[in-house]
Parts: C-alpha cells; sequence; structure tokens
C-alpha cells in the first residue's frame, strides 16, 4: 500500500452516525483511502460497527487511534499513529506512544508516524492537547524539525473546525524535502480542496460528509 501517492483520503469518524448507503458511497467515490479516526467517545464496539460496513470494500483503510487500546490491526492495511508535536503536553508527544510501547502489541509492520501540527486551538482535538496558537514561521519550524530532525515521513497540518490559511500550507510544502504533507480542516467545496490540492501533498476530509451530505463531499474529489 503506497500511501505517499495517495491525493485525496476521507476521515469517518466511529462516534458520527453514518448510514452503509453513504459508507458505500464513499468506498465507491474515488477517494484513494479511507482513515478511521475521531477524538471524543472513540469506543471499540463503535470502530467495531464502522468496520463491518467497511469490510466489503477493497479500498485502503486505516486507523488512526486515539488511545493504544483502541487499537486494532485487522482489517486495517496500516496504523497512522499521531504525534502533536506542538502540543503542550508531553502525553500527547511522547507519554502515550510509550504507554503503547509498554503495555500493548506492537505490529511495526503497519505503524505509520504522523507528526501533527495542530493550527485551531479551539478544535477538539486542540483542546485536548492543550495547544496554543501559532503562526507561519513557528508553522514551518515544526515541519522541518518533524522531518529532518525527527524523521516524521508525514507531516500533518491539521486545522479541524476551520478552513486553513493556504499560503502557511504553501510555506511548509516548500521547506519539505522527503515528508509526505497531508491538510485537513474546512474543505466542504471543490474550490477549497482545488486549493489546498496545490500546496499539500494528500487532502483530508471528513466534516463535509456529516455536515453537508454526500453531494458536496463528492465535490471535494477534484483532479
Amino acid at each position: 500500500m503506497d500511501w505517499t501517492n495517495w491525493k485525496h483520503i476521507t476521515k469517518l469518524d466511529p462516534d458520527r452516525p453514518i448510514s452503509k448507503e453513504t459508507v458505500k458511497a464513499v468506498a465507491e467515490s474515488g477517494t484513494d483511502a479511507i482513515i478511521v479516526s475521531g477524538t471524543q467517545n472513540i469506543t471499540s464496539p463503535k470502530i467495531a460497527k464502522l468496520i463491518e460496513m467497511l469490510k466489503e470494500y477493497k479500498i485502503p483503510k486505516v486507523l488512526e487511534p486515539v488511545h493504544p487500546s483502541l487499537i486494532k490491526y485487522e482489517p486495517f492495511d496500516s496504523v497512522f499513529v499521531p504525534t502533536v508535536i506542538n502540543s503542550n503536553e508531553l502525553l500527547f508527544t511522547i507519554g502515550i506512544h510509550r504507554d503503547w510501547v509498554k503495555n500493548y502489541e506492537v505490529k511495526w509492520e503497519k505503524i505509520v508516524p504522523e507528526a501533527y501540527i495542530v493550527l485551531n486551538p479551539n478544535s477538539a482535538v486542540g483542546r485536548l492537547t492543550k495547544v496554543k496558537a501559532i503562526g507561519l514561521e513557528e508553522t514551518v519550524a515544526y515541519a522541518i524539525c518533524a522531518e529532518r530532525y525527527f524523521g516524521f515521513p508525514i507531516v500533518y497540518i491539521e486545522c479541524s473546525g476551520m478552513y486553513g490559511n493556504p499560503e502557511t500550507v504553501r510555506a511548509v510544502g516548500e521547506k519539505l524535502e522527503k515528508a509526505t504533507l497531508f491538510y485537513g480542516g474546512g474543505i466542504d467545496s471543490g474550490e477549497k480542496a482545488t486549493e489546498m490540492k496545490k500546496y499539500a501533498d494528500a487532502i483530508i476530509v471528513g466534516n463535509v460528509l456529516y455536515e453537508k451530505g454526500i453531494d458536496k463531499y463528492l465535490e471535494t474529489i477534484v483532479e
């Protein structure tokens, strides 16, 4: 599974209701992969319910766990593990990861580390990880550290709950040499998808599906 070539990724949240018909439409939409991910009220039964809906589709499936106790290696192709590198809590930069290695089985061949840079402090993930607002230069500096100092294969600009500044994504993309740049947040139209695809290697969409429906979601799948 070569995730480095993905251009459009869909996030499905186990805590948000979705019909089998919508899951089918997503799986057959042309999106490159589905990430099962959420921040609040995520449980193993909710993940299992979503897995059941997805199991018949051959589209690449990735789990992005909020806690190691929720990790399931099957039927997922990969497990993308986030590290919020601009968090002010050690728990979200190394603490959870240390406990995971110490207390749970780790199938390293399935693990892909992600360096999250969360730019919306008021989002659920921003509040959970206690990030503060940062500007363009600091965002770029975090991205460079993630790639060149820590060796993350993915740098993820996360603006969950709002549409970010394309110039910030552009500036980060211009500095990265090897890491794949993901962008997620506020993409709810073809115009925004087209704009962010100019600068990010892959765009992540999800909220539009739950808030505006399948037709607006399909608009985000652009060439």
